[in-house]
């Protein structure tokens, strides 16, 4: 008796699933306006309740990303017809992408500068996404919002990227703080932009300053004390790592990308913990909670993605960087929760709620009755998508 091997999973089916539910129990328009999108920061609640609430600015930020996301895929491929994520009466993915950057400058009181520069560093690069996918797609509206927002916002970077504690990025405008946070996304940022000596020279301050060894990852930045003092905020935190293996790939060259190949070990080595999956366990990516840590594995795992399909580097270290992706995609996925008709978040239709953390299902996360936070379900909606990425399984790739 002969048994067929389990088909693959429909990465792209779920990855859709996810971005419906987000897009429907977060999504809305700001202040009623035609032509702006903005995502609530918990669900239930009203529309006053979301306005008094602190909006997120950096987490609207990545829901940019995941639109786009979702708009590449969007646009079909081998064996993938173009295709909606959602039915056709609705806006298109990167339709909602172009009516977010809308939302959020007028949101933030019509500009996309604030305090921090992490913050814009994020929306520069989720607009740097929405302007290449505006290109492939041959649309023309918004382009020119999206060039002043990238003009905006690269001035401010360049007057954040000093040479004070010989140089790096400062986080706030305080200027009392230089951190991986803002450092990595804006060296990635540089990298994708042409600016390739700034982005080098934003990783070499990286690795002279905030590189361990020993972990083989980096730390979270240098605060300079009112005494004058420097002081090392030593934390390591998955989100962290992302962006400076994206920032090395992007830049490539021999020692960039056996940094970027160590970095992938490290963290299959250190951030890692055991999930139950059907029929076995698996090695997943650790998360690190709610509000904003509720996003940060999330960022993490859409740069091991690129690792994952990067031919330039060995194949046990895309192998290694797929099953990550894939074995956590799929630990969330299982760990699902649907929306039950009783629930007052089911009013915006049946809908999938995701947990915090992979080793724990959505229903002891968030069980019904409980209020649900966007980080953590656009986190989810990101892994799926990064798990959609990769083609082929991990197994293939090691081949």
């Amino acid at each position: 008796m002969t048994h067929d091997a389990p088909s693959a999973p429909n990465w792209s089916f779920r990855a859709d699933e996810a971005a419906r539910s987000v897009t429907r129990l977060f999504g809305q328009p700001l202040f009623f306006l035609p032509g702006t999108h903005i995502a609530a920061i918990t669900r239930p609640s009203g529309r006053l309740q979301n306005l008094a609430r602190p909006w997120h600015y950096w987490w609207q930020a990545h829901y940019l990303d995941c639109l786009v996301d979702t708009g590449r895929r969007e646009l079909g491929g081998e064996g993938h017809p173009p295709a909606k994520f959602d039915v056709d009466s609705l806006p298109s993915a990167g339709k909602l992408a172009s009516r977010l950057v809308a939302g959020i400058r007028l949101r933030n009181f019509l500009t996309v500068v604030n305090n921090y520069y992490d913050d814009m560093a994020w929306l520069a690069l989720g607009t740097l996404r929405l302007e290449k996918l505006a290109e492939d797609t041959r649309k023309t509206s918004g382009r020119r919002r999206n060039a002043r927002v990238l003009k905006s916002l690269t001035l401010q970077f360049d007057s954040a990227t000093t040479d004070d504690l010989g140089g790096g990025t400062f986080w706030s405008k305080k200027r009392d703080f230089k951190n991986t946070p803002a450092t990595a996304p804006v060296a990635l940022f540089y990298a994708r932009t042409g600016q390739r000596a700034k982005a080098q020279a934003l990783l070499d301050w990286l690795d002279a300053k905030l590189f361990d060894p020993e972990q083989g990852m980096y730390r979270d930045g240098l605060r300079i004390a009112p005494g004058g003092e420097v002081l090392l905020e030593g934390g390591i935190y998955t989100y962290n790592q992302g962006p400076v293996l994206g920032a090395l790939l992007e830049l490539g060259g021999t020692a960039n990308l056996q940094h970027a190949s160590a970095l992938v070990l490290s963290v299959a080595r250190s951030l890692t913990l055991q999930a139950p999956l059907t029929g076995r366990t698996a090695t997943v990516l650790r998360c690190e909670g709610t509000g904003d840590g509720g996003l940060f594995t999330g960022i993490l795992i859409r740069y091991l993605a690129l690792a994952a399909v990067d031919e330039r580097l060995p194949a046990d270290i895309r192998t290694t960087a797929a099953m990550l992706v894939n074995d956590t995609a799929e630990a969330f996925w299982e760990g699902r929760r649907i929306v039950s008709a009783q629930e007052p978040l089911a009013r915006r239709g049946p809908r999938l709620v995701f947990s915090a953390r992979p080793e724990v299902p959505a229903r002891r996360c968030y069980p019904a009755g409980a209020a649900v936070e966007l980080s953590t379900q656009l986190q989810a909606w990101m892994i799926l998508e990064a798990a959609a990425s990769i083609p082929g399984t991990a197994e293939e790739l090691s081949h």
